[in-house]
């Protein structure tokens, strides 16, 4: 998608379909409480003005109406697309709003659609947010459907800031980044797990780290039983394909403006099917998802790469399938994780906390100051926060706060969970010094607090994205399938971080 900002007038803004907000006509300032929703609605008749007046349009979150040959605009359609509250819309809303804006006309194979944005104090946030919007809802995963594909991509969006800044153009720049990588990590997800084998998610790292300029190392099975990452191995024994963990590096041009060396890890299994500890067969298709965590990661690498931060960051995706076979790990099995820990696996369909203890631990051994892992860890996770947020663990206040401050200006929802000592007392083993479940009660906390135990002093936040990495129904913003979240969140964390 081509991506373009316009800041003329705007009546003589040239676009096959311009979009534009108008809200609830109890909100404050009414159904056109923005000063461009009134410039259009001028140019066109008041026929924003009727539509609301007469109820044919309530304002209503994403709702749409569209005018064809506008009298006054060079656009050939207006749309009509509702914003709610106005004093309740802000960045997070609008992007999904332009997004909503893109999918209907998407639908109706529309090249070319622009969105009427506010000009002032917050241009560049609504700049931001609309153009993610835009590129996230052009998104389909559709390319092995070969017939009744949903419209064609829109070509070129246009954001329309009448009487905005020249540099607004470096903000498009940037989320068309943001949201490009973030849909390189949905492309990875949507992929099935017959074609995204651990092997081939090695090979698309290394394509994209060549393409975006950074250091990749690919370790091998034979290399981490080397390197005695133990956990990681036993959840791939069960399967043909063979493990990999992908290590993509980013370094600063120059002195990193700090000593801070980031480290990312990101779960990639790529087909979990429960291992021994098999899970039902319903619903198990949707279990190519399981590397939501890992995909998260190099797209977030791929964006870092190109908005080169100041601090140095390491991605590392540990990579395997989760498979049943004859060599599979056994309940009660007991393995050495890389970290010298011994863990009695309980219950093997508890895989994604092995292969990451191995790779937080190794994160620790490249340096690594900080550590942010993804990972679609658990369906606990999914009881308590439901679809909406993400489940945010940490050692340390400090990175935890960072983190959630990067997700809000990110436009992510993440609500900080607990980790109390007392929560340990539920992963006592007698046959090792830590066994990888706990009781069936706090399940994500456990989890949690079992990776905690590898990350030990080092400051290490944990995003459980189980609930959220995958929508089962498509929205009026985004399709059905992966989401890509955390992917602007760690960018966020990256590209702002201060000491």
């Amino acid at each position: 998608m081509n991506i373009r900002v316009e800041t003329g007038a705007i009546e003589q803004i040239e676009c096959d379909a311009l979009a534009v907000v108008a809200f609830d006509k109890e909100s404050p300032g009414g159904s056109l409480a923005w000063e461009v929703t009134k410039t259009v609605n001028g140019l066109a008749g008041k026929w924003i003005e009727e539509l609301c007046q007469g109820g044919e349009f309530s304002g209503k979150l994403f709702e749409t109406t569209i005018l064809y040959r506008p009298a006054g605009l060079k656009a050939k359609r207006v749309v009509l697309v509702g914003g709610g509250k106005s004093d309740k819309f802000t960045a997070f809303e609008l992007r999904k709003v332009g997004g909503a804006a893109v999918r209907t006309l998407r639908s109706k194979s529309i090249p070319v659609v622009g969105l009427a944005l506010e000009a002032g104090a917050g241009a560049a946030e609504q700049v931001m947010a609309a153009v993610e919007g835009a590129i996230l809802a052009d998104y389909e995963p559709d390319q092995y459907k070969t017939e009744n594909k949903k419209g064609k991509p829109i070509e070129t969006f246009v954001a329309v800031v009448p009487g905005g800044e020249a540099a607004l153009e470096e903000v498009a720049r940037r989320a068309q980044i943001i949201a490009e990588s973030q849909n390189f990590t949905r492309s990875l997800v949507s992929e099935p797990g017959n074609r995204m084998t651990p092997s081939a998610l090695a090979e698309r790292s290394r394509q994209m780290a060549v393409e975006q300029g950074l250091e990749c190392e690919i370790l091998d099975q034979d290399r981490m039983k080397q390197l005695g990452m133990g956990a990681l191995l036993g959840v791939a024994a069960g399967s043909a394909e063979p493990p990999v963990m992908m290590v993509l590096r980013y370094r600063p041009e120059g002195e990193a403006a700090s000593g801070t060396h980031l480290g990312l890890v990101g779960k990639g299994v790529t087909f979990d099917t429960g291992g021994i500890s098999i899970k039902p067969s319903e619903n198990m298709e949707k279990m190519k998802y399981d590397m939501a965590g890992g995909a998260a990661v190099l797209g977030a690498m791929r964006a870092i790469a190109q908005l080169r931060p100041a601090i140095a960051v390491t991605a590392l995706v540990p990579a395997v399938e989760n498979m049943p076979g004859g060599r599979a790990q056994r309940p009660g099995d007991i393995v050495t994780t890389l970290s010298g820990k011994t863990v009695e696996v309980l219950n093997t369909d508890a895989e994604g906390r092995l292969i990451l203890a191995d790779a937080l631990t190794y994160a620790k051994r490249l340096g690594c100051t900080h550590l942010v892992n993804a990972a679609t860890l658990t369906g606990a996770i999914v009881i308590a926060l439901g679809h909406v947020n993400v489940g945010v663990f940490s050692n340390d206040d400090t990175l935890r706060e960072k983190v959630l401050a990067a997700a809000k200006a990110a436009g992510e929802k993440m609500w900080p969970m607990p980790l109390d000592d007392e929560y340990k007392e539920q992963l006592k083993s007698a046959f090792a010094d830590i066994p990888n479940v706990g009781s069936r009660w706090g399940g994500a906390i456990t989890a949690a607090m079992f990776l905690k135990e590898f990350a030990n002093s080092t400051p290490w936040v944990h995003l459980d994205i189980a609930g959220t990495a995958w929508l089962d129904d498509s929205k009026a913003f985004l399709a059905k399938g992966p989401s890509g979240v955390a992917v602007r969140t760690l960018v966020n964390l990256a590209v702002n971080w201060k000491d």
